[in-house]
């Protein structure tokens, strides 16, 4: 794969034990990582019927630090004076390339900066660094003013805690659950945990997507998990009650937080995918005309797809979520080169500016190598999206892939999207290719 990729995912041996290194290093000290994100005391908590919020979990514990949104990363030397970073979530890493890290000197402070660059979310890094310890905040610029603390020292290679509590239940399994518990509306969630001791991995799913690798502690009756991937910082808190079900606090960034619960189920299930987005009344057919970042008006009507089988991905660069559908997408066009199956990806985009958003979208399709057109359809808003694509009954959830035939009839809307993190994954895969596999044996 070509360097360009910010962000690749690659199989991770968990490894338990501290990272030293013996290589001599220019820069950061080589070796695992422990960052924190400090979201304590900042959040903007849904209320709308200004209702008392009940204390669902009472998380003190004096071995973890309320507040803090810990993960960690593994700095790699490529040579003498170069190195990238992987993030490591659960069983993926994520690659920050040397060319998103640079270095400087602070005139001021007299200190050596450094900034790590997501480029693909439009969010940096940026801080001091002596020794073995990074500080300075997560920057997000699609977001007025929004920064979170952050800090990271070099050796420590534990998550949460390094305590080994004896486990009060082992949560490995399937779980429905409830998010959302104090607000308007709440929404279905499942959860997938696998435990091993007190290491705990998984994911929650939802009706809009995912949240991909999940990786934590259980400890006692307590138990945490958490994300980041340059574009979220998750949090989930969560307690196990006598029973035997489940509940916690969910945090995204400072910006949000709610409750949720959970019972075990090994038949949970949700909504099914294809069936929560759809075609309004009077409408037959799918089509639109968005610019490219060259200017180019791209349509489904345009020569160059006709007779082809088109998979519309309505989708942000924003969005991790639409990350992994854009490399299943990929890798599905370049493993299979079907020269009858089209793809085109409408972005609702963060930036408010054009410009700055056309920018996002030449750099989504240029790192993840994308050999398909993709165009701005409008705001990342519900608004923006009823606006863009009125024959839809609403965009629920980014990503929606809008399946078309040779026709361009509309055959399937399939809702979000349940990535390499969950267990639906290789069914969807399996599916889709036998789906569009039917679509390309039908005559135009």
């Amino acid at each position: 794969m070509k360097k360009l990729f910010i962000l690749l995912a690659i199989p991770l041996l968990l490894l338990e034990a501290c990272i030293t290194a013996e290589q001599t290093y220019t820069l950061l000290p080589p070796g695992r990582w422990r960052a924190v994100l400090k979201i304590e005391n900042q959040y903007i908590t849904p209320n709308p019927k200004a209702k008392p919020l009940p204390d669902k979990v009472n998380m003190k514990y004096e071995d973890v630090t309320q507040g803090e949104l810990p993960f960690n990363f593994d700095v790699v030397y490529d040579n003498d004076s170069t190195f990238h970073i992987e993030i490591i979530n659960g069983e993926e890493r994520l690659v920050v390339p040397a060319e998103d890290i640079t270095f400087g000197r602070s005139r001021s402070r007299a200190r050596d900066t450094i900034r790590i660059d997501f480029p693909i979310y439009s969010s940096y890094i940026s801080a001091n660094y002596a020794g073995g310890v990074i500080e300075g905040e997560w920057v997000v610029t699609t977001r007025e003013n929004y920064s979170i603390p952050f800090v990271a020292h070099h050796g420590k290679d534990y998550r949460f805690a390094t305590v080994k509590k004896e486990p009060a239940a082992n949560l490995t399994g399937k779980w429905e659950a409830t998010f959302g518990l104090d607000e308007e509306e709440p929404y279905p969630a499942i959860g997938e945990f696998s435990q091993n001791g007190n290491h705990l991995t998984g994911t929650f799913l939802t009706e809009t997507g995912d949240y991909r690798y999940l990786e934590g502690t259980v400890l006692g009756n307590k138990f945490w998990l958490s994300t980041f991937d340059g574009s979220h910082a998750f949090l989930f808190e969560g307690k196990i009650q006598e029973d035997g079900t489940l509940t916690g606090a969910f945090y995204s960034g400072k910006h949000y937080r709610t409750t949720w619960e959970a019972k075990r189920n090994d038949n949970a299930r949700l909504t099914h995918p294809d069936s929560l987005t759809f075609l309004n009344p009077g409408y037959e057919r799918f089509t639109f005309s968005f610019k490219n970042p060259e200017g180019k008006l791209i349509s489904p009507d345009d020569p160059i797809y006709e007779g082809k089988v088109k998979i519309i991905q309505i989708m942000g660069t924003w969005c991790p979520n639409c990350r992994d559908e854009t490399m299943f997408l990929v890798d599905y066009l370049k493993n299979e080169q079907p020269d009858d199956v089209a793809v085109i990806a409408l972005a609702f985009e963060k930036h408010k500016d054009e410009a700055k958003a056309m920018q996002a979208l030449r750099t989504y399709k240029e790192r993840f190598n994308m050999p398909y057109e993709i165009a701005l359809a409008g705001p990342a808003s519900k608004d923006g999206a009823a606006k863009a694509l009125p024959m839809l009954n609403h965009v629920l959830a980014y990503p929606t892939m809008i399946i078309l035939d040779k026709n361009n009839r509309v055959r399937r809307i399939h809702t979000g999207f349940s990535g390499p993190a969950t267990s639906e994954f290789a069914s969807f895969k399996t599916e889709f290719m036998k789906f569009i596999d039917e679509l390309r044996a039908e005559q135009s």
